[in-house]
């Protein structure tokens, strides 16, 4: 992607100075800079969870006990009980069937007949092998703190101590500020709190704090409905990892773009350069052993989702908080966005329904689309393909 392309993806234009916001409401206005690009915390976190949940299914697998040997010997002995298993087993150096199973794999029987629906959450935190992991949470790293850093929040609270202590009027305040700052630097949480109160109490406007869980939830929505897709379609497998939650994430890049479209420039290579991301790996998903459904759920839950959670006052809005007299107010948004919000909104709840009443009915996918096992595999003279 060009340096412009990705400024323009990341900034939503840079001729534009989008997000200058000064909030008014209080008698001193605290500025936030777009320029300031926040430390990314929720992905990482996202992060850490699924590697910790991947050494915790090691620890649970303990290959060199439970291996029986029909497969072969376990891989990586040196590890002891986080050994892997038999590459004949599971190629990807991870652990076996059984115990991703038991930790809460994706597997239509049970969810349905066994009543266990909270497998298809579970199964977005876990992964076939450390090759699986590695691939889902590079991908995470590179596409989601892009868009935590452009629509999120971290911690921000160095630049913004400096803004407060010279804005703000009340003098108590500023020496409690300059107080917690100089004697607890690195308590980042705590005094998040404490600036958050001080921002309450003098009157300001918090709307981008708003944004804090907006990726999160693009994230675990995607992967839920990914997961809901993959079921209705795939009844003798198990189904695991985060690849539902990272096509939402992706869907979700795709319908920002579409509904802020005012505001980018070089709209056109944004596009298509997204547009290119997204077919390659759906593409990919079609090689045999790859639940595309997952996929393609995860990706039209967040392509959704974007048009809901990602929305962008329209340019000029923000500098009209106090226009002059007789000058007429532009709206917050356009009448496109409106539309696509209320759209996005009744599709993606009525879908999620349908989808769910027909899982837990035990109905089949493939009943009512007899084409649809070509989106998940496509046989070719090197691979067959188990259209169940």
């Amino acid at each position: 992607m060009s340096s412009t392309t990705r400024r323009d993806l990341e900034s939503g234009g840079a001729n534009k100075n989008y997000n200058n916001i000064s909030y008014s409401a209080a008698p001193t206005s605290y500025v936030y800079d777009p320029e300031v690009h926040w430390t990314s915390w929720l992905v990482p976190l996202f992060v850490a969870v699924n590697v910790v949940v991947f050494v915790v299914a090691m620890y649970l697998n303990d290959c060199p006990r439970k291996n029986l040997g029909f497969e072969g010997e376990c891989v990586a002995r040196f590890l002891g009980r986080f050994s892997f298993q038999p590459l004949r087993e599971n190629p990807l150096f991870g652990p076996s069937s059984s115990t991703l199973t038991k930790m809460g794999a994706l597997r239509w029987d049970d969810v349905v007949n066994h009543h266990q629906a909270w497998r298809l959450v579970t199964c977005i935190w876990l992964h076939a092998g450390v090759v699986h992991l590695a691939a889902n949470m590079l991908s995470l790293v590179f596409i989601g703190i892009r868009l935590e850093q452009q629509f999120g929040f971290g911690m921000f609270l160095f630049s913004a101590y400096f803004r407060l202590y010279t804005k703000l009027g009340n003098k108590k305040i500023q020496v409690l500020v300059l107080y917690l700052w100089t004697w607890s630097p690195h308590l980042e949480v705590f005094m998040f709190f404490c600036v958050l109160q001080i921002l309450l109490l003098n009157g300001y406007d918090l709307t981008f704090f708003k944004t804090a869980v907006r990726i999160g939830i693009i994230y675990l929505l995607s992967g839920f409905g990914g997961s809901v897709l993959s079921s209705l379609f795939i009844r003798n497998n198990i189904s695991v990892g985060a690849s539902g939650a990272l096509f939402g994430l992706l869907g979700a890049m795709l319908s920002e773009l579409i509904t802020n479209w005012s505001i980018y420039t070089n709209k056109a290579a944004a596009l298509f350069t997204l547009l290119f991301i997204i077919v390659i790996n759906l593409a990919i998903g079609m090689l045999p052993h790859v639940d595309n459904f997952a996929h393609i759920g995860g990706f039209l839950t967040g392509f959704l989702l974007g048009f809901i959670l990602l929305l962008r006052p329209q340019f000029g809005w923000l500098e009209q908080r106090r226009p002059p007299a007789g000058v007429r107010l532009k709206s917050k948004y356009k009448a496109y966005q409106y539309v696509l919000w209320i759209v996005s909104a009744i599709l993606l709840i009525v879908g999620l329904s349908i989808a769910l009443v027909m899982l837990f009915r035990g109905e089949n996918g493939y009943d009512h689309c007899h084409w649809c096992h070509y989106l998940t595999c496509v046989p070719t003279s090197k691979w067959k393909c188990n259209d169940n």
